[in-house]
């Protein structure tokens, strides 16, 4: 009994010493505030500074947004989005002055810290057109050609990853293999690859690695196909789990390593929250198969109510398979109207996305097409969408849309290996998490999208700091 006692004891204090220790190495008191408040229209706005004082036990009619560092979850890879054909066409419509300032807008100092960067293999639906890198029916792919996409994407990625510097992360995914490939022969609406083409597809992935790499742009990983379970008006292929597994096990994975690119971050499924477990646990269920794959990507589309989006899917899902980084590829605002761009429920449902992916085990996170122009295209197929930033190649004018302030609240301020700590709320109208990066920093957001004006205690260890929190806002404090 007496061994037990005290074994607790020291158990106690143990966990008494460590759980102080955030305070103990922090003489900083005080955290700034960086508020964006649709009511007064202000956009990332510095606040000022709160000071952190003792505040014991919260009673429950304290609102309070609980933040734990002893807890620490997935590091942070990065958080960025697509320069697609339709991006990269719109940004060299523009004069040399907004093309600068669209760069450092999302990469510079003083933009909004974006390191990854996505694009397409073979032509997708924000693309002018439809096009491959062979011609028909060249099982040899010895006409393999990038030249389409030396003339806007390649620029323009070039350029991204210049401002980036070392966190540059990049990855592709493609629509549709070329026609001759597929059972329906046609790019669009949907078929399938034909068994007889796997390795040759699996092949085309390499030539694309190694033209992409000669042009000085290391490709970080790929995505197998983009959306595998929509029959879509614009490029699409359709593959089972099974399939898509047998492809990665047999054809792409070995291929991969064959040529020296076993480095190279293999993410399944790529679409919707709503399969993503039973395509996990479906494909990855052979161990030859999963040993290839690294990520699980997914995108946001699963249901017409942005509202009740199935988070907890991701939540199993790393559960089941915690070798496996989560990563959010595709997510935009569908039914673009130029009207609409300054509405902040636009930037809400980046906010409610972005903060629930983290929270539930995303390790990286990535915008759909990073600028569109007045139209929410070029797209081929008239599939017109939001963007962060929209430019008039009418008349040069760059619109930034609540979008781009909301995903920089995070963006900016959460750094590449950063990780995400413990942290809750006790009010179901603000939403919250909080990452720590490598220099000890803390970065919690905050967003409140409810009608209502809250205060809200942002409690540490026994220290709080008030905060205000405006209705339809979004804010970081940083610690």
């Amino acid at each position: 009994m007496k061994k037990l006692i005290v074994s607790c004891l020291i158990a106690g204090v143990f966990t008494n010493v460590y759980s102080q220790n955030y305070w103990k190495n922090n003489n900083n008191r005080k955290a700034k505030i960086v508020l964006t408040n649709s009511k007064t229209q202000e956009k990332m706005v510095n606040k000022g500074s709160v000071e952190f004082v003792k505040f014991g036990q919260p009673k429950e009619t304290d609102a309070c947004i609980f933040v734990d560092p002893d807890f620490k979850y997935q590091k942070l890879i990065g958080i960025g989005g697509a320069i697609t054909d339709a991006s990269a066409e719109t940004f060299y419509k523009l004069p040399k002055n907004k093309q600068k300032e669209i760069l450092e807008a999302y990469y510079g100092k003083d933009g909004i810290g974006y390191t990854v960067v996505r694009t397409n293999m073979n032509s997708c639906d924000f693309s002018s057109d439809s096009y491959t890198y062979v011609k028909d029916n060249d099982s040899s792919l010895k006409s393999f050609d990038i030249s389409h996409d030396e003339k806007y994407k390649i620029p323009m990625i070039k350029e991204a990853k210049k401002i980036i510097g070392k966190d540059f992360t990049f990855y592709f995914s493609p629509w549709s293999p070329p026609a001759w490939m597929k059972s329906n022969n046609s790019m669009l609406k949907g078929g399938r690859l034909e068994n007889k083409y796997y390795q040759t597809w699996a092949d085309y992935y390499i030539k694309f690695i190694n033209e992409y790499e000669k042009r000085g742009i290391n490709i970080w990983g790929l995505t197998i196909q983009n959306e595998p379970m929509a029959v879509q008006t614009w490029e699409s292929c359709i593959y089972s789990a099974e399939e898509e597994g047998d492809f990665l096990k047999n054809n792409l994975g070995p291929t991969l390593w064959k040529n020296g690119f076993k480095d190279k971050k293999v993410i399944i499924w790529d679409h919707n929250r709503d399969l993503i477990y039973q395509r996990a646990t479906t494909t990855l269920a052979d161990p030859e198969t999963a040993k290839y794959a690294h990520g699980i990507g997914y995108h946001w589309y699963e249901t017409w109510n942005n509202k009740t989006q199935l988070f907890d899917n991701l939540t199993e899902t790393q559960r089941a398979f915690p070798d496996k980084f989560l990563a959010f590829t595709e997510g935009c605002k569908e039914q673009f109207d130029l009207t609409k761009i300054y509405d902040v429920s636009l930037g809400e449902l980046y906010g409610r996305n972005i903060i629930n992916d983290f929270n539930k085990g995303t390790a990286l996170w990535t915008d759909w097409n990073i600028l569109l122009d007045e139209t929410g295209g070029p797209n081929h197929v008239g599939n017109f969408c939001f963007a962060p930033i929209i430019a008039d190649t009418r008349t040069g004018e760059v619109h930034y849309t609540y979008e781009y302030y909301y995903v920089g609240h995070l963006s900016k301020y959460i750094k590449p290996n950063a990780q995400r700590i413990g942290s809750s709320s006790n009010r179901a109208a603000l939403i919250s998490t909080t990452f720590m990066n490598t220099n000890g920093q803390l970065v919690t957001v905050i967003m409140n999208e409810s009608e209502d004006d809250i205060e809200t205690n942002l409690w540490i260890e026994g220290m709080a700091a008030k905060i205000y929190a405006p209705a339809h806002s979004i804010q970081t404090v940083i610690l």
